[in-house]
């Protein structure tokens, strides 16, 4: 169900305004247990953001923790070893994000674009095209 859930809401958001999130996001999200959705909603933060600071990315799936497991505490996460895609090509990045309770309304968000992942080591890393 996990990998359908993310499907679709990659699918989503693709359709989906720069940070806006839409009703359809929200309620699978509400799907999820408490840090699972905190993850995925800071991840389609993560694109959002990504989209509307880089006009040449058009990032479509984000994994946070790529290269190092993520840091949550009650309502906040760092991802100091995520990686997104864009365009076929995968990139480190790093982020921070807080949410309100509700683990739906995004707080803070900062993030850190690194450099392009090279596809010989996309296998190792569980990356795909």
């Amino acid at each position: 169900m996990t990998k359908a859930l993310l499907a679709l809401l990659t699918l989503t958001l693709i359709a989906t305004p720069a940070l806006a999130i839409s009703q359809r996001i929200e309620n699978e999200l509400d799907r999820l247990d408490p840090e699972e959705k905190l993850e995925q909603r800071c991840d389609v933060e993560a694109l959002s953001r990504i989209d509307a600071a880089r006009k040449d990315m058009t990032p479509d799936k984000v994994i946070a923790y790529t290269f190092a497991p993520t840091k949550v505490h009650g309502t906040t996460i760092d991802a100091p070893g995520a990686a997104v895609r864009s365009h076929g090509h995968w990139y480190r990045l790093s982020y921070h994000c807080a949410t309100a309770s509700d683990e739906i309304a995004v707080k803070s968000f900062s993030f850190k674009l690194g450099e392009e992942i090279p596809r010989s080591a996309w296998e190792r890393l569980y990356l795909y095209p």
